[in-house]
C-alpha cells in the first residue's frame, strides 16, 4: 500500500467520525469505535534493543552498545529481528483480543538525541555523541524496523525532538537554550536525515527549547519538521509532556489551552491524558474541527500502512516461535561480541588460554547482574548469561570463585538483612586468585531515566561524577593491592574513569556497555580469544577530573570529541584489537555536487582474523565560522582473515563536510577539506594510544 493510498483510506474513515470520536483517537490509548468496526489501539510500544515490557523477546545490547559496532548493516539486521518479533507478538495479541499497552506495532524508537554530556543517564539509549554516526545508525535501525514491503512491518519513531539530553530531574520544566549554529550542526542533523529517509513517527521532548515547549514548538514542529523537511508522518508527545506545558513550563494557564497549542503545532497524538481536554478547547473555539481532523487522518494513515484493517493482515505468517529463537540468539551473541571495546591490553595480556586450570576470581557488583545486561527499555529474554556465567562456560577447566564485593553506590554496615558490607569477601576471593576479573559499573537503577533517586553519586538517573562510585572504587583498589593480574570489565552506558591506581594496575580493560542477555558469554569469548575485539567508542571517555562544561549549558563548546578542550582519556572512535590493520593507497575516486568517494586498501597484518571499523573524518583548513576539530563522515566494517587485503570505498555525503554558519546554514568551507582515513580519529591521543596515524587526502 502506498502512502497516498493509506492517506486516502484514512480520510475516508475519519470522515465518518464525530468530533468526539476523532478526539478519542488522538490519545495513545485510542478508543474502539464499534459502529465503524475499529478496535481499540494502544500506540505505546518500545523496541530500542528488543521488543520491550511485554514478555519474552530477544534482549539485544542497548543502543549505545550497538553504536560501538560502527556498523549500519548490523544495526539494520538487529532492527529487522526486533520488528519480526514485534509482529510475532502482535499476531497473537490480536488473536487473543489483547490490546494493552506495549502490544502494538508503533515502536517509539530510536532515541537519536546526541549524548552531549557524559553525566546524562539516558545516554545509554542513544547512538552516542556524534551527529553522523547517530544519523547513519538511526536510518539503518528505522529501515530495519519498518521493512521494505508493501506495508510497514512496524512503525519507528525518532525521539526526542529536539535539543534534549538532560538533566533528568529538571526535564519537565527545563529550557534548553541553544544557538542556530549548534542547533543545525549538532542537535538536528540526525532528525533531518531520519525524517528524509522515511521514519513514520517523531516524538517531541519534555523540555522547552529557546522558550517554547518542544511538543508545542512552532519553529521546530511547524517551520522545520513540517515545512522545511516535509514530514507527513505523525508527531507524538513524550509521555506526560503536554501536562508539563501548563503545570511546569507555565506556557499556558489551562489544560485546554495546552491541548490546543500542541494540536495547532501538529502534535497529533498525546501520550498522556491532556488531549481529553481537546473537547473543551474545541468548544472554547481554541481549535477547529479541521485541525482535529488533520491529526486524526495522520494517525490513521499509520494504522492503514501497518495493515490493521486488511482482511489478510500482512506478516500474519510470522510464528510466535520466533521470539528469542536460536537464530536470533546467535545474532544477539554476535552483536554483543562486536560491541565490546578493548580499552587497554598491557603487553598483550589478553587473550587468556581458555584451557587454563588457573584460579579465576570474578568480583564486583556486575559479576552476576542480570539488570546490567538489560540496560533499560528492555524485554525479558528466555536465557541470561552473566559475566560470571560466561566465564564458567568458556573457562571450563579453571577454578572459579565469584563474589559481589560491593553494591553499586551505597556503602553501609551489614544489618539483619545482610549484603551491605561485602568488601572483605571480594578482597579474599581476589587474594587467592591467579587472575581477577573485576566486573564493575552501573545498572539502570543508578543511571537511567528520571529515577527520582538522589544520593552523592546519582541525581534522578544522571551521574554526579565521572569516576566509579566510591564503594566500587574502594573494592577495585583493594583488589589491585592483593592480585597482580586484574582485568576490568566495565558494564555501564557511559563514560567512567576507573581512577589512576586501578587503570594503571589493570592488565586489561573492557568496556562492555549494557551488552544484552548473552553479554556475559560475549565477554568470556573475548577474554578467551574466541573473537578479536572490534568495538570502537561511540562516546569520549573523559578523565574523572576533566573540566566538563555545566550540565545545564547546551553550547557545544568543550563538549564531545568535536569540541573537546584538552585530551580525552580514551577518545571517540578508539578501540584495540588482537590483530592489526594497515591502511594504504588512500585516493580520491570521484566527487560531484552531492558526494565525495574515497577508497583505501586495508590489510590485516596481524595474526588473527578480525573486523576493522574503518572511519573517515573531515577537518577544514579555513572557514568563516567555527567548526569541529574533526567530523566523522564515513564508516565501514571490514572483516579480514590474516594477510587478507580489501579495497574499501567510502561514499561521503557532502552534507557532512559543510561548515555551519551562525544562522544555521550549511556552506562549503572557505579552504580545503582534509579527509583522514583510518581505524580511529586523527587526534594526538588516538595516535599515541594506537601507535599509528591516519592516512589523509585533501579535497579542493
Amino acid at each position: 500500500m502506498t502512502k497516498n493510498e493509506a492517506r486516502e483510506k484514512a480520510k475516508s474513515l475519519v470522515a465518518k467520525m464525530t468530533v468526539e470520536e476523532k478526539i478519542s483517537q488522538l490519545l495513545y490509548t485510542s478508543a474502539a469505535i464499534e459502529r465503524l468496526g475499529i478496535k481499540e489501539y494502544n500506540w505505546w510500544n518500545e523496541g530500542s534493543h528488543g521488543v520491550a515490557r511485554a514478555g519474552t523477546a530477544t534482549v539485544f545490547p542497548h543502543a549505545i552498545a550497538m553504536a560501538a559496532t560502527f556498523d549500519p548493516e548490523l544495526v539494520n539486521t538487529v532492527a529487522d529481528v526486533i520488528s519480526t518479533e514485534g509482529r510475532a507478538k502482535y499476531n497473537k495479541h490480536v488473536k487473543f483480543n489483547d490490546y494493552d499497552i506495549f502490544k502494538g506495532l508503533t515502536f517509539w524508537a530510536p532515541n537519536i538525541n546526541i549524548f552531549r554530556d557524559p553525566r546524562w543517564g539516558r545516554g545509554q539509549e542513544t547512538f552516542g555523541e556524534d551527529p553522523f554516526l547517530t544519523a547513519t545508525l538511526g536510518m539503518s535501525f528505522i529501515k530495519g524496523i519498518q521493512g521494505d514491503g508493501e506495508f510497514l512491518k512496524a512503525s519507528a519513531c525518532s525521539k526526542h525532538f529536539a535539543v534534549h539530553s538532560g538533566p533528568e530531574k529538571d526535564r519537565h520544566g527545563f529550557d534548553a537554550k541553544t544557538n542556530a549554529h549548534d542547533l543545525f550542526e549538532t542537535y538536528l542533523p540526525a532528525f533531518e536525515k531520519t525524517v528524509k529517509s522515511g521514519v513514520t513517527g517523531v516524538m517531541g521532548a519534555y523540555n522547552r527549547t529557546n522558550g517554547e515547549p518542544c511538543c508545542a514548538h512552532s519553529y521546530l514542529l511547524l517551520d522545520i519538521l513540517r515545512k522545511q523537511w516535509n514530514f507527513d508522518g505523525y508527531i507524538v508527545s513524550d509521555c506526560g509532556a503536554l501536562k508539563d506545558i501548563y503545570t511546569d513550563h507555565h506556557f499556558t494557564d489551562t489544560k485546554a489551552e495546552a491541548a490546543a497549542v500542541a494540536l495547532k503545532s501538529t502534535c497529533d497524538l498525546n501520550c498522556g491524558e491532556t488531549y481529553e481536554a481537546l473537547i473543551d478547547a474545541y468548544e472554547q473555539d481554541l481549535i477547529t474541527e479541521e485541525e482535529i481532523t488533520a491529526a486524526a487522518e495522520r494517525v490513521y494513515t499509520i494504522r492503514f500502512l501497518l495493515g490493521e484493517f486488511e482482511e489478510n493482515r500482512p506478516y500474519s505468517d510470522i510464528p510466535f516461535s520466533k521470539l528469542d529463537c536460536k537464530e536470533h540468539r546467535e545474532l544477539n551473541l554476535k552483536t554483543a561480541e562486536q560491541c565490546l571495546v578493548l580499552l587497554k591490553n598491557d603487553k598483550s595480556f589478553l587473550p587468556l588460554d581458555k584451557n587454563t586450570t588457573k584460579r579465576i576470581a570474578v568480583v564486583g557488583p556486575n559479576s552476576l547482574s542480570v539488570t546490567a545486561l538489560e540496560g533499560n527499555y528492555n524485554g525479558y529474554a528466555s536465557e541470561y548469561i552473566t559475566v560470571a556465567d560466561g566465564i564458567r562456560r568458556v573457562f571450563a577447566d579453571a577454578s572459579i570463585s565469584v563474589e559481589k564485593g560491593a553494591n553499586y553506590c551505597i556503602e553501609r554496615p551489614n544489618d539483619w538483612s545482610g549484603f551491605g558490607n561485602m568488601l572483605s569477601d571480594g578482597i579474599a576471593a581476589a587474594s587467592e586468585a591467579d587472575i581477577t576479573v573485576l566486573a564493575l559499573g552501573l545498572d539502570c537503577s543508578v543511571e537511567g531515566e528520571d529515577t527520582g533517586f538522589d544520593d552523592d553519586y546519582t541525581a534522578c538517573g544522571d551521574k554526579r561524577s565521572l569516576y566509579l562510585p566510591k564503594t566500587q572504587q574502594k573494592l577495585a583498589e583493594a583488589v589491585c593491592d592483593v592480585c597482580d593480574n586484574v582485568v576490568v570489565v566495565l558494564v555501564c552506558g557511559s563514560s567512567i574513569d576507573l581512577g589512576d591506581k586501578v587503570r594503571n594496575h589493570a592488565k586489561a580493560i573492557i568496556h562492555a556497555w549494557y551488552p544484552g542477555s548473552l553479554g556475559g558469554l560475549a565477554v568470556a569469548n573475548l577474554l578467551a580469544g574466541e573473537v578479536s575485539p572490534s568495538g570502537k567508542l561511540p562516546v569520549t571517555i573523559y578523565r574523572g577530573d576533566h573540566n566538563v562544561p555545566d550540565f545545564l549549558d547546551y553550547s557545544m563548546f568543550g563538549r564531545t570529541y568535536r569540541y573537546i578542550e584538552g585530551d580525552a582519556l580514551y577518545p571517540f572512535g578508539y578501540g584495540l584489537s588482537y590483530t592489526k590493520f594497515a591502511y594504504d593507497n588512500v585516493k580520491l575516486v570521484s566527487e560531484n555536487e552531492y558526494t565525495i568517494t574515497v577508497s583505501a586498501e586495508i590489510t590485516n597484518v596481524g595474526d588473527m582474523k578480525g573486523i576493522e571499523r574503518a572511519q573517515v573524518y573531515a577537518s577544514f583548513t579555513d572557514s568563516r565560522t567555527y567548526t569541529p576539530h574533526f567530523q566523522l563522515c564515513g564508516v565501514k566494517a571490514v572483516e579480514l582473515e590474516v594477510g587478507e587485503k580489501a579495497e574499501v570505498a567510502f561514499e561521503i555525503d557532502r552534507y557532512w563536510v559543510k561548515a555551519v554558519t551562525d544562522d544555521g546554514s550549511r556552506v562549503d568551507p572557505d579552504g580545503k577539506i582534509t579527509l583522514f582515513v583510518g581505524g580511529h580519529q586523527p587526534d594526538n591521543m588516538s595516535n599515541t594510544l594506537l601507535g599509528d596515524e591516519c592516512q589523509k587526502i585533501e579535497i579542493q
